[in-house]
């Protein structure tokens, strides 16, 4: 993102009409550009995510959404416009009126307050349940062993596998792995919670145990921003469902109007094609 870019973009025109920056909004999303090469994924992104509240954003596959959720921690860099997480510009620093990137130290240190769990659950083989959980904090914020064991175990117990805590991932069942992947996303003790399709790799058997923990925590007030094909999930938890296709927000709302009551074609076909 160049320097003229993200100064330009956040004096631009204000959000779009059901996404409007919010004053008690722990994450401001302003006007986000991204393209991979000639193909623009992201176009003119602004949305609010209220401290306390669950987002949860709907479309079809290539809308944007997975990419607007890695630039919320700066996996991907954007090419305009600024997002702001807790009062915080994400992976750039002011200077004047130009913004340039932070030094990759500087970001790690911003993403530990950012917790995010992921499709796959990339937990670390050749650990058990109880080190993947304790790593982070140990080697990254270099908090005591025993302290950080302990804080592990009842976040292992928190998301029901406490009596799983000696497992290596290849003893558990995707659903436990990625049980296993919240436990040790929160165990940095983020402010923010994301959520990339955290059940679309499985067996649907073992996703209501996966979505549980995400209620419960929703029931704690953590923040989370969550994207899924979950529509009873989104139905029942969100305080805000958005609705994406094409880089851009189609609709965003309370989910009894963007889910029970659509005012556009496009979301109108995404739910009947999602909810047959």
């Amino acid at each position: 993102m160049t320097a003229n870019d993200t100064s330009a973009a956040s004096h631009a025109a204000p959000a779009p009409s059901g996404a409007e920056i919010v004053q008690d909004a722990l994450v401001e999303i302003r006007r986000v550009r991204k393209s991979f090469g000639a193909h623009q994924v992201l176009r003119d992104v602004s949305l609010a995510v209220p401290a306390g509240t669950v987002t949860v954003l709907l479309g079809p596959s290539g809308s944007g959404k997975s990419t607007l959720l890695r630039c919320v921690n700066h996996l991907e860099t954007i090419d305009g416009g600024r997002i702001i997480v807790d009062g915080d510009l994400i992976g750039y620093r002011q200077a004047g009126d130009k913004a340039h990137e932070m030094t990759p130290r500087q970001i790690a240190k911003q993403r530990r307050n950012i917790g995010m769990v992921f499709q796959r659950f990339n937990l670390f083989p050749h650990m058990t349940a109880l080190e993947n959980v304790c790593e982070a904090p140990i080697g990254v914020v270099g908090r005591n062993k025993g302290d950080a064991k302990d804080r592990a175990m009842q976040l292992l117990e928190r998301v029901g596998l406490g009596d799983f805590a000696g497992h290596y991932p290849a003893q558990l069942s995707g659903g436990q792995q990625q049980r296993v992947a919240i436990a040790r996303a929160l165990a940095m003790e983020p402010k923010l919670m994301l959520f990339d399709e955290p059940t679309s790799a499985l067996d649907p058997e073992l996703v209501g145990d996966v979505l549980d923990v995400m209620r419960e925590l929703a029931r704690d007030g953590m923040t989370m921003i969550v994207v899924t094909h979950e529509i009873g999930f989104a139905r029942s938890v969100a305080d805000q469902v958005v609705f994406m296709d094409g880089g851009v927000v189609v609709e965003a709302g309370d989910p009894e109007e963007v889910i029970g009551n659509p005012q556009r074609q496009r979301t109108k076909n995404f739910l009947e094609s999602v909810m047959k």
